[in-house]
């Protein structure tokens, strides 16, 4: 068995290397998506908890400096 006729797959080469090539995407961008995901709602969760953390800055509490 050659090369060219492992690539053609019998006539389905293009069928079978262009769903290795599909869930090889999948599989890389699928990491990326919930790793932002993640970020979105550790932000979200900072926010609940801290509303000055919207605006950037940082409440000064009276009596502190």
């Amino acid at each position: 068995m050659s090369v060219a006729e492992f690539v053609s797959m019998g006539g389905y080469g293009f069928y079978v290397w262009g769903s290795v090539g599909a869930c090889a995407v999948a599989m890389c961008v699928e990491p990326w998506l919930l790793r932002r995901q993640h970020r979105r709602v550790l932000r979200s969760l900072r926010l609940r908890r801290d509303p000055a953390a919207a605006r950037g800055g940082h409440v000064a509490v009276e009596g502190t400096r």
